[in-house]
């Protein structure tokens, strides 16, 4: 596997504009399963509460994202991941700004230890 190239502060700075801009995390999967949502997977912004938690008593307006939505089959992705892709866009939602933040405090340690070294140096 390649090395992929540094992130540029730009990038970070998109990264950045992007979390901020969604809806405030924590995000967590839910798992609903009733007659009138069959094995939707959903990206929701209240943890799964299991079974208790159905139509019409679960609020569409935590929803954020499904990736599957099975009856009506509106979100069904070929490879079947639907649990795996949840989970990662709920831990992207929740990771992110924490990675954008140290990859920011280890640059600027970084160029404290640079500029520190360079001054030895001299």
């Amino acid at each position: 596997m390649a090395i992929p190239e540094r992130l540029t502060d730009q990038e970070l700075d998109e990264l950045d504009e992007l979390a901020q801009a969604a809806t405030p995390g924590p995000w967590y999967v839910q798992g609903l399963d009733d007659a009138n949502a069959m094995n939707l997977v959903a990206v929701s912004t209240v943890p799964d509460l299991g079974p208790t938690k159905r139509w019409p008593g679960f609020d569409h307006r935590e929803i954020v994202a499904a990736t599957l939505v099975q009856q009506p089959r509106y979100v069904d992705v070929a490879d079947e991941r639907w649990d795996e892709n949840a989970f990662f866009i709920a831990a992207a939602r929740n990771t992110v700004p924490l990675l954008v933040a140290e990859v920011r405090r280890l640059r600027r340690q970084l160029e404290s230890l640079s500029a520190k070294a360079d001054q030895e140096l001299q």
